[in-house]
């Protein structure tokens, strides 16, 4: 497989606001599919679907601001990182680049980011597929249903990250080959999908200026869109996926999550963890490939 540092090198950049969005295409004809990282990672964590996605449809990755490549403003002074932000920054990115309205397709944080697309900009968006979907349990209205010690110790955390100084170490201390190892192993069903490629796709950012002041901000930021909220006011077909070894997600929450009546289907991908695009991309790419075929069929 070619290496994330050759590939990085194709990549495209848009100017989004005044500021440089990284980007990468697969494929030029059929309908556009917009791919949407989770929460620390890039548009190299598709690297696996967007390539046989690309092979029928205009396939796009996208890295929010904040990762990967695009830009890391300072948080509260030159941009807020909240799900409006990122759901104006996907809309936008399919008018002024896709050109058409697209199907959505997130992972984890990605998904909360392409429903709240869906709901802001209806008319941009084609169909929702959420991948392991964040619940977003240390959200300030969850707050009551954790126990005690968590609610308390999460608290702490976000607050000693309002310290610039206590942020910027406790993120070099996250941020380490063998840590990142070790959090991926426990997210990943699959372990020998723990590759060093896979580290160094989300290392390489984590070094850029910027990086840590942004991963403080979203830690910290325990407010905005909840998909229990977004769902009910989705329009278009919608799908969930969902990884049953999730450590984080729970896959008894997802399959709550998808009683609301504008989920069409409840997708479970038995032994498969966090990540089950990276993961498995043999089972979850024709699964894709599939939902999207079946609603270009209907529209026919």
């Amino acid at each position: 497989m070619t290496s994330m540092l050759a590939v990085d090198k194709t990549a495209k950049t848009w100017n989004w606001q005044g500021f440089p969005i990284t980007y990468q295409q697969s494929g030029d004809n059929g309908v556009a599919v917009v791919l949407v990282h989770g929460f620390g990672a890039s548009w190299g964590h598709w690297r696996k679907n967007l390539p046989v996605l690309g092979q029928d449809y205009r396939c796009y990755a996208i890295d929010l601001i904040g990762f990967g490549g695009s830009a890391k403003p300072t948080p509260g002074e030159e941009i807020a990182y909240t799900f409006e932000t990122w759901s104006q920054l996907v809309a936008d990115f399919c008018r002024d680049v896709v050109g058409s309205p697209a199907f959505l397709i997130g992972n984890s944080i990605g998904c909360v980011v392409i429903m709240q697309t869906a709901v802001d900009y209806p008319e941009m968006v084609q169909g929702v597929a959420a991948i392991n979907c964040s619940l977003r349990l240390l959200h300030d209205s969850k707050r009551a249903e954790l126990p005690w010690y968590r609610n308390v110790g999460a608290s702490l955390i976000q607050k000693l990250l309002g310290n610039r100084a206590i942020g910027n170490l406790f993120f070099k201390q996250i941020a380490k080959p063998q840590v990142v190892k070790n959090i991926l192993l426990k997210a990943y069903g699959s372990p020998e999908a723990v590759t060093d490629e896979l580290i160094e796709i989300l290392m390489t950012p984590a070094m850029d200026q910027g990086a840590a002041d942004v991963f403080c901000a979203f830690t910290r930021y325990s407010q905005g869109a909840l998909p229990e909220y977004l769902l009910p006011d989705l329009s278009c077909p919608t799908i969930l996926l969902w990884g049953t070894e999730d450590p984080w997600e729970p896959v008894a929450m997802g399959r709550e999550l998808a009683q609301c009546s504008t989920v069409d289907q409840f997708i479970p991908l038995e032994g498969l963890g966090h990540c089950p695009q990276d993961e498995a991309p043999e089972i979850v790419n024709p699964i894709l490939q599939q939902w999207i075929e079946s609603i270009n069929n209907n529209l026919r």
